[in-house]
């Protein structure tokens, strides 16, 4: 009996995926936990593993976007057709047996070469990045089931070839993607080792002279003025389009205002400069002036739990848990993963745990199940100079937290005008939950500890 591959459901915000990439050929003999395909959502992209053995027959091509359960395709027995009745590249069956008994994982149109281990097989799409690169398979060792050799291990042997100047020849397909979306074109951009990956894109597209190198024109649309050409165009989709939506969906739903709050930082900037000297003879990273703000702001909703709960069908539901979801800017769009109990962690677990998301959200690693679930959020825009703004509330929240540019300024003590370091906090919440002077209360109380830095260590 055919096998279905469907179209997994990563979350439980996931409204659809898109088959970005299959991985193997059509009629190839797959085995359990064999990768598929790559899926991309509009956050994360995961690669799909068999949970079965069989003959694969596709259903949908490459670029395909679905809904979760969709079925993708089938894994079929020897002789057997697709529940579609579409054709099915067949295998020997001498070739079937031998890949259930020792597992090679070799496809249909796999064949045997020399590298670095002796013999391997090698998938079809890694002898055609092999044969773009140049890569010598005698010094590639395979690193799939049984020594086969895959489109990651040529990938990273070609990262470790000379220079190649002049353009460079491949892109992997997520960086073709982002590129386009971008309105650039990857193969134009610069590599050591000629192989464009995702990461190199993501570099470009926050580099203006690379990207500018690179960019696409394209013909000026009827709507815009004669006088204008339009140098690139990014399509809002995935990432870009959900953000798109998301937004539009907060400030259309929900009734949305912002109360800025100037605190004082210099009991903070005080107690970071003695943590300084004490962590670096530890080798211990120091809490950011913003893992302060986040303590804070976590420890508040404690107090003022209407700031963290969440409105269903006419009702505010306040809720037990406090998941701290944190603004990441990464190449193309935004992040949020989520701290989960973050009032429950000490600070330096907190800036750890920040730190750790931040960093597996720029490399693309974080999974879906860590951006959802927040119930409450904190975006810092301070680090590019900006004082006040109206961050947008995350739907199924009623509050978000900005944090502005630590800065100078002053006070009377007595008779003397001292100087002082003093951040802008923007508070925005969703008025059909929170009124103006409890989301001003919550904003004390987040001063009040800020002002006590050493409640925040403990």
């Amino acid at each position: 009996m055919p096998i279905e591959i469907r179209l997994p459901k990563l979350g439980l915000t996931m409204e659809e995926g898109t088959v970005d990439e299959w991985l193997v050929a059509d009629g190839a003999v797959i085995t359990m936990g064999m990768p598929l395909l790559r899926l991309a959502t509009d956050k994360i992209d995961v690669d799909v593993e068999a949970e079965g053995e069989g003959i694969l027959a596709r259903a949908v091509p490459d670029g395909t976007t679905l809904a979760p359960g969709a079925v993708l395709g089938w894994l079929l027995a020897a002789g057997e057709s697709a529940p579609s009745g579409a054709p099915v590249a067949s295998a020997p069956t001498a070739l079937i047996e031998e890949v259930v008994v020792i597992t090679t994982m070799q496809g249909a149109d796999d064949v045997e070469v020399a590298s670095a281990t002796g013999r391997a097989f090698i998938s079809p799409n890694a002898r055609r990045i092999a044969q773009d690169l140049g890569v010598d398979l005698t010094t590639v060792s395979g690193t799939g089931p049984g020594g086969r050799i895959v489109s990651e291990d040529v990938e990273d042997a070609a990262t470790r070839q000379p220079q190649i100047s002049g353009p460079s020849k491949v892109a992997s397909p997520l960086a073709r993607r982002d590129a386009r979306d971008a309105g650039i074109d990857a193969t134009a951009l610069q590599t050591e080792s000629g192989y464009v990956s995702r990461s190199d894109v993501r570099a470009a597209i926050t580099s203006p002279v690379a990207a500018a190198s690179a960019a696409v024109v394209t013909t000026t649309p009827a709507h815009v003025s004669a006088s204008q050409e339009t140098s690139s165009i990014i399509h809002m989709k995935g990432m870009r389009g959900t953000i798109a939506a998301r937004m539009q969906q907060s400030l259309t739903e929900m009734a949305q205002l912002t109360h800025g709050f100037e605190v004082s930082m210099d009991a903070v900037v005080a107690l970071r400069a003695e943590m300084k000297e004490q962590y670096a003879a530890l080798g211990v990273a120091v809490p950011s002036l913003n893992d302060f703000v986040v303590r804070a702001a976590a420890l508040a909703l404690r107090q003022h739990p209407i700031l963290n709960a969440t409105i269903i069908d006419k009702e505010i539901h306040l809720l037990s848990r406090i998941h701290m979801g944190l603004a990441v800017s990464v190449p193309g769009g935004l992040m949020v993963p989520v701290i989960l109990d973050a009032d429950r962690l000490s600070l330096p677990e907190l800036a750890r745990a920040t730190r750790d998301v931040a960093e597996r959200c720029r490399s693309g690693s974080i999974s879906l199940d860590e951006l959802e679930g927040a119930t409450f959020a904190v975006t810092s825009l301070g680090t590019y100079g900006v004082d006040f703004f109206t961050p947008v509330i995350n739907p199924g929240n009623v509050g978000i937290l900005g944090v502005g540019r630590l800065r100078d300024s002053g006070k009377w003590v007595g008779e003397a005008f001292v100087r002082t370091q003093v951040l802008t906090l923007s508070l925005t919440f969703d008025h059909r939950a929170v009124d103006g002077v409890p989301a001003a209360e919550y904003l004390q109380t987040v001063a009040e500890l800020l002002a006590r830095p050493l409640v925040l260590v403990s």
